[in-house]
C-alpha cells in the first residue's frame, strides 16, 4: 500500500485517536478524557499518515496564544498528539509530518511552534529548544511548615465543588491574571476551561475525586487550589497524600494561606506538586526546604518558525542591537543574519548584510526566547559563538526574564 498524509476528517477522528493511543501504550483515557480531546481538536490544522486504512501516523496543532516577556501574548502552534505506530518506524513518517506541519504554521502567519516532548531526544532535529523548565516537590508536611505573611486573616478559605460553572469562571479569572504575569503561560480559549477539570468526579488510584478550595477577600476570588486526596494507613497510623493539581493567586497572602491549608489537612503527611514553576515562592516560604524533594525537568519546547517575526514579537529586559547568524536546517527561510534592535518598549528584527555578532542555531533562539535559559549559559556549552567582544553579554542580559517562564499544563 501507498503511505498517504492528508488532513483529518472528521469521521476519522477515532480511528486517527485509536492510533495515538495504542502508540503511548494502549491504555484508553475515560470518556470525558477522550470527549474534549474530540472537542478541542482543529481538524483543519490536524493531519495523519496512513498505509491503506490503517493510520500509522498521527499530529496536530492547537491554535494557542503564547505569553512571552514584555505580557504580550503571541500567535503559538501547539504541536500535539504526535505518534507513529510501532511497525511503521524509521520510514519517515515523523519527519514528513514535522515537515507539513512547519510549512503549514508559516502559512498561518504564526511565528512560534511549541509542544511537550515524550522523549526529549526526538525534537531537537526539527529545530526544537527546551525554553521553560517545571519543578516537581514531595514535601514531608509532617516537618515542613509555611511561613505565612501578616494579613491571612483577611482570606477566607472556601470549599466548592470544582465543575461549578461560576466557580469555573472565578478560577479561569484568576489564571488570565496569571498569563498576563508570566511567560510559557498559554491564554485558553473557549474549550480549554474543562481542561483542569475534565472527569472532576472520577475517583481513580486511590485517589478522591477533584477536590477545590476558593481564596476569597472581601467576597472576591483572589486564588484557588485543585487537588486529590490520596488516603493512605499504616500500623503507625495516617499517612496521606495532598495531590496537587493546580495552585494560583493574586498576591502572596493568598498563595501562602492555600499552601498552609494544603500542609494542614488532616490525616495527611505529604503534599505532592508535579508541576510547578521553576521560582516557584513556597521554596522561600518552607521551614525546611531539603524535606521537599526538588527537581527541575523539562517541559516546554520552543520553535521560532519565523525567526524576525519571533524576535520583535517580546520586549528585552535591557537595550540590544545585535546581528545574529541563524543556521536552520529545516526551515531554510530562517538561515542568514538577522539584526534585532530592541528595548523594553519593543523591538525590530530585519535581515542584513551587517558582519555577525553571535552565531547560534534556531535551537538555541527557541530555548533563549523565553528568558528561560540565558544565551551566556549556552555559549559556555559551546552551543551560541561570540564573534563581537561584549555581544554576548548584551543579548544574554537582554533576554533574560525577571519571572521564570513556566508551562502550567500539558496538551
Amino acid at each position: 500500500m501507498t503511505i498517504e498524509l492528508r488532513v483529518l476528517e472528521p469521521a476519522e477522528w477515532d480511528t486517527w485517536y485509536g492510533a495515538l493511543e495504542l502508540a503511548f501504550g494502549g491504555v484508553p483515557e475515560t470518556v470525558g478524557e477522550t470527549r474534549l480531546m474530540r472537542d478541542l481538536t482543529e481538524f483543519d490544522r490536524s493531519v495523519g499518515v496512513w498505509d491503506g486504512d490503517e493510520c500509522v501516523g498521527t499530529a496536530g496543532a492547537f491554535s494557542f496564544r503564547l505569553s512571552v516577556p514584555g505580557g504580550v501574548q503571541v500567535p503559538a502552534a501547539g504541536v500535539t498528539m504526535v505518534s507513529v505506530a510501532a511497525t511503521h518506524r524509521r520510514r519517515g513518517v515523523l519527519t514528513s509530518m514535522m515537515r507539513r506541519q512547519l510549512d503549514d504554521v508559516r502559512s498561518w502567519g504564526e511565528p512560534l511552534a511549541v509542544l511537550t516532548a515524550s522523549e526529549p531526544v526526538i525534537y531537537g532535529r526539527y529545530g526544537y529548544g527546551v525554553a521553560t523548565e517545571h519543578l516537581s516537590a514531595e514535601i514531608d508536611t509532617s516537618r515542613v511548615r509555611i511561613a505565612i505573611p501578616g494579613g491571612s486573616d483577611e482570606v477566607r478559605l472556601r470549599r466548592v465543588k470544582p465543575d461549578d460553572p461560576a466557580v469555573r469562571d472565578a478560577c479561569e479569572a484568576v489564571y488570565a491574571a496569571e498569563v498576563a504575569a508570566r511567560p510559557g503561560m498559554l491564554a485558553r480559549r473557549p474549550g480549554w476551561e474543562r481542561h483542569p477539570v475534565v472527569d472532576a468526579g472520577k475517583v481513580r488510584d486511590g485517589m478522591s475525586a477533584l477536590q477545590c478550595v476558593l481564596a476569597e477577600r472581601d467576597g472576591e476570588v483572589v486564588g484557588f487550589t485543585l487537588f486529590h486526596n490520596k488516603p493512605e494507613w499504616d500500623r503507625s497510623g495516617p499517612k496521606g497524600t495532598i495531590e496537587l493539581r493546580d495552585l494560583y493567586a493574586l498576591d502572596p497572602v493568598a498563595y501562602a494561606s492555600l499552601w498552609d491549608f494544603l500542609f494542614s489537612i488532616d490525616l495527611t503527611s505529604a503534599v505532592r506538586a508535579g508541576n510547578r514553576p521553576a521560582d516557584d515562592p513556597f521554596q522561600y516560604l518552607v521551614s525546611d526546604v531539603r524535606r521537599c524533594r526538588l527537581r527541575l525537568r523539562d517541559s516546554l519546547h520552543l520553535r521560532p518558525v519565523e525567526v524576525g517575526a519571533a524576535l520583535e514579537a517580546r520586549t528585552y529586559r535591557t537595550p540590544v542591537d545585535v546581528v545574529f547568524e541563524v543556521t536552520d536546517a529545516f526551515c531554510p527561510w530562517n538561515e542568514g543574519r538577522w539584526r534585532l534592535s530592541g528595548d523594553a518598549k519593543g523591538a525590530t528584527c530585519e535581515r542584513t548584510a551587517d558582519q555577525a555578532d553571535l552565531a547560534l542555531s534556531v535551537n538555541e533562539l527557541g530555548a533563549a526566547y523565553l528568558g528561560g535559559v540565558s544565551l551566556a549559559a549556552l555559549a559556555r556549552a559551546g552551543r551560541v559563538r561570540e564573534i563581537r567582544p561584549g555581544a554576548l553579554s548584551e543579548a544574554s542580559a537582554a533576554f533574560s526574564s525577571e519571572i521564570a517562564p513556566w508551562l502550567p499544563h500539558g496538551f
